[in-house]
């Protein structure tokens, strides 16, 4: 097992802001894990963990010159994403979107073989539509 996992949420910038949407190819996540994550190269990836594995998110743009930085990741629980209860909300406000990063530890409670899902927010520029978020991936314990 590795001590970390690294997930790469790589974006369209300019599809997603023309669609007003990560789904439709403007978003795909994968990661290097030493378990068989399911959902490589889409937006509903499930990466498998341990207890005291570190997890780490970094954004990237397809156009380098486009930028995206990671402004929330919020876990929703063992149920279906949106109507499961919000916990850990990690965000930040407006003043600090310049994370590319975002790292934490997998907690020991964290209840086996269930998918916990999570939305992920990111910044895309400013203004009306810059931030758009996605409810689909999530992390399992092993």
């Amino acid at each position: 097992m590795k001590p970390q996992v690294n997930i790469a949420v790589v974006v369209d910038v300019i599809g997603a802001l023309s669609d007003k949407s990560l789904l439709n190819g403007n978003l795909c996540m994968v990661d290097d894990g030493s378990f068989d994550s399911t959902g490589q190269g889409t937006s509903e990836l499930c990466t498998v963990v341990v207890p005291g594995q570190v997890v780490q998110w970094s954004a990237l743009a397809v156009d380098l010159q486009t930028p995206v930085e990671i402004k929330s990741i919020t876990f929703l629980g063992p149920g279906d994403g949106e109507d499961g209860d919000r916990g850990g909300d990690h965000s930040l406000d407006g003043d600090h979107l310049d994370l590319n990063v975002w790292a934490g530890v997998v907690p020991p409670f964290m209840a086996p073989g269930v998918p916990h899902k999570y939305q992920l927010e990111l910044q895309m520029y400013e203004g009306g539509h810059s931030v758009l978020h996605i409810d689909s991936p999530a992390l399992m314990r092993l």
